[in-house]
């Protein structure tokens, strides 16, 4: 939980990734691991070579599918976690083929929700609480490569952004004071690219 919440306060953006299952409780999520997308504050868009990649080095690693491709987890930047239609239509074309699957939002304020998909037999849905449990052991916080794993793999989309308006924030007198940020991050890559 430490890992999706400093992933969804490090960028403005929505962020998504796969939540890692344990193998004996499908429905404890040990991790959640990001691939290569596309964010904006309203959307996440995986790119299909790098979730195929994902699947790949996951079944690699002795992962069965149940334990890596059926819980969707993302980020709303603001303080509802209600899907939005765009989610909704996302949940049922990428998981309405497997026999279960599970989205995950976490917003602002910790505020979540969380609904479970079961499309065999006759199909149902059904909300799910969801909660921390701390008797499991998982590994410590490590912000640096959570950092490195989001930029890694996160590019954001800003299509009200100026190049002008971001060149100007480089203009102010103390910037070179402060610490780069995420945001200064985007700002350079975006400029780089000409947006």
């Amino acid at each position: 939980m430490a890992k999706l919440l400093y992933l969804r306060d490090v960028g403005p953006t929505e962020v998504g990734g796969f939540g890692i299952s344990n193998a004996d409780d499908l429905l404890l999520v040990k991790d959640i691991q990001l691939v290569e997308q596309v964010c904006t504050v309203v959307s996440v868009e995986f790119d299909d070579d790098s979730v195929a990649d994902f699947f790949d080095s996951q079944v690699d690693a002795g992962r069965q599918p149940e334990q890596f491709a059926r819980i969707w987890i993302h980020t709303h930047p603001g303080a509802s976690p209600s899907p939005s239609g765009t989610d909704e239509e996302t949940f049922k074309r990428c998981f309405g083929g497997v026999d279960w699957a599970v989205m995950h939002i976490l917003a602002e304020e910790g505020n979540t929700y969380t609904r479970a998909r079961f499309n065999v037999g006759p199909g149902t849905e059904h909300r799910l609480r969801c909660r921390t449990v701390f008797s499991s052991e998982f590994p410590a916080s490590d912000h640096e490569e959570w950092f490195m794993e989001y930029c890694d793999n996160v590019t954001v989309y800003d299509p009200f952004a100026s190049s002008r308006l971001l060149a100007d924030a480089y203009d102010e007198a103390d910037w070179w004071e402060q610490a780069p940020s995420a945001a200064d991050r985007w700002s350079d890559s975006l400029l780089e690219a000409g947006l």
